[in-house]
Parts: C-alpha cells; structure tokens; sequence
C-alpha cells in the first residue's frame, strides 16, 4: 500500500471516530417476534439477537466513538412507516426510524456496561421519558382559568414546585426518597426522586426533579387521587416514612395507621404483609403554604 492509501485510510479511521452510532434494541421477546412478521430482519431467535447486538455494541466501543442505545417499537415503527410513506420491510427504513428515536425518544449512552445492566437503565429511561410526555401533555393542554386567567398547567407546576421544596425542606438531615403516584386514563403516572438533606435542596432544573414536579402538577391538574410517600434513611438509625394524599391540589397527610396499611398490605390482592424491619411508619406532616396560595380558590 503506498504511503498516500495508508494516509487515506488512517484519516477515514479517524473521521470514523467523530461520527456517532445510534444501535435500536428490540429489549424483550414480544417486541422482537413482532418484528419478525418483516422478511428482511434476520433474526429468529431473540437470544440470538441480543448476544449479537452486545458483540456490535462492543465493536463500536473499540472504534473510539460515541455509540447511544434506544429502545425499538414495533408499533411506533409501523405508525411511522405509514406516516412517512416508507416500506417497514427494509433495513433502511429501521435504520431511518432508529435515527428518529435517537433525535426524539429515550436513549442511553453505552460505556461497555453489560447487556445485563444497560436493558433495565434503557427500559427504565423510557418510561421515564413516556411519563415526562404524558404528564408534560397534560399541562399544556390544561388551558387559563376562567377566575383569574393565569395558565393553569403552569400554575399547577409551580405550585408542585413549592410542594416539593416545602416537603423537601421539612424532612430534614438524611436521604430521601420520594415516590409520588397519580391514576391518569388507563395508566399510573409513576415518578421517583432522590434527594439529600444535607446539601442544598434539589431545584425543578434538574431533570430528575422536574420529572417529579411535573407528575405532582398533572395530578393536581386532573384533580386525581395519587398519593405521595417519602422515606428517609440516617447513618445508625431506623428508616422513618411518611405519606400524603393528593387531594385539593395540596398534599394531605395520612395518619400513621395509613402509612403502615399503604406499606403492609398486597396492592395486587389486598392482603396484609409482613413489615419492613427497621422502618418506623410515622404520619405525614403538614405543609405550611402561603396564605394566599389557595389553590381551590381560583383553579
């Protein structure tokens, strides 16, 4: 090879490595055999699929670039085809769609970690990017109220934001983990936040903790009954939680007795369970807000 041909190739190699790879998972076993109705995918086996798609995960990691994983939908990759006016059975319409996932949807970047752990982050993340939608939906479409003509959606999100920082700033010293649940159509909006009380409270730019705030304001919004609960965890000492009702557009707190049934009972079959060791189920408490932030008053 002359020294111009190696030149060529080393600068191809190198130009290699700034372009970005984006790989579309088919992460379960449903998923995949729905995929296989295509003449063109070749795969018949998702065991199969999945050892091959961690071989090229891992050959992409070798060529130095940045390589994201997101997660394949059959049907929203059927939708799409019919929308773009595209043949679902061709590999480039897969390829176009999964370019589309990565501009749009939920991914995660691949660092070498094992298949094992990268499937439950990129599922996890896509729920967790379908909630944000979901409940991000609900506001915008919430419109002004017809009292004081303020955006409703952002009235509510606010409102959740000073719920948080109230509820946030009342715990205290330890490491919180917040849940907060809201019934919405046929689904449960689920959302999950993790704060520390020993540093500075967690503000609504952070992704994690606006996730959560947008969750408590579409429940607020759709005047549903979720509930919120909180547990706390301090160096040698017992786990404290506490819960809340959603209702009002406020949170209220439930009795220790309603605690302890949230916690120790079946939610699929109503049965009671045993109780946590080293958990203390306590009352929530109160959340002191202004005065004037009434949110019945004009919403």
């Amino acid at each position: 090879m002359t020294r111009t041909g190696t030149t060529q190739a080393s600068l191809r190699r190198a130009l290699r490595r700034e372009v970005p790879s984006t790989v579309g998972l088919l992460a379960d076993e449903h998923d995949f055999t729905t995929m296989r109705q295509y003449r063109t995918f070749a795969f018949d086996d998702h065991t199969t699929y999945l050892r091959q798609v961690e071989a090229l995960l891992r050959t992409l990691a070798t060529q130095g670039g940045h390589t994201t994983v997101t997660l394949f939908d059959p049907e929203e990759y059927a939708a799409y085809c019919a929308e773009t006016a595209i043949d679902p059975d061709h590999p480039t319409s897969r390829s176009r769609f999964t370019a589309h996932l990565a501009a749009t949807g939920a991914h995660v970047t691949y660092t070498g970690q094992p298949l094992s752990t990268l499937l439950p982050e990129l599922v996890d993340t896509a729920v967790r990017h379908a909630t944000w939608e979901y409940a991000t939906t609900v506001l915008a479409g919430a419109g002004d109220c017809a009292t004081c003509g303020k955006d409703i959606g952002r009235a509510a999100f606010e409102r959740a934001a000073r719920l948080l920082a109230r509820l946030l700033d009342a715990a205290g010293g330890g490491t919180h983990h917040l849940v907060c649940s809201v019934p919405a159509a046929d689904d449960q909006l689920l959302a999950v936040l993790h704060a520390d009380g020993t540093t500075q409270p967690v503000g609504v730019d952070d992704a994690p903790a606006a996730e959560f705030t947008a969750v408590l304001a579409a429940g607020i919004v759709l005047g549903a009954p979720g509930g919120l609960v909180l547990r706390t965890s301090t160096p040698g000492d017992r786990d404290r939680l506490h819960g809340w009702r959603l209702t009002g557009g406020t949170l209220t707190p439930l009795t220790e007795a309603e605690v302890f049934a949230a916690y120790c009972t079946d939610a699929r079959t109503g049965e009671p369970l045993s109780p946590e060791p080293g958990v203390d189920h306590r009352a929530g408490f109160a959340l002191t807000l202004d005065p004037d932030d009434d949110w019945t008053t004009h919403h």
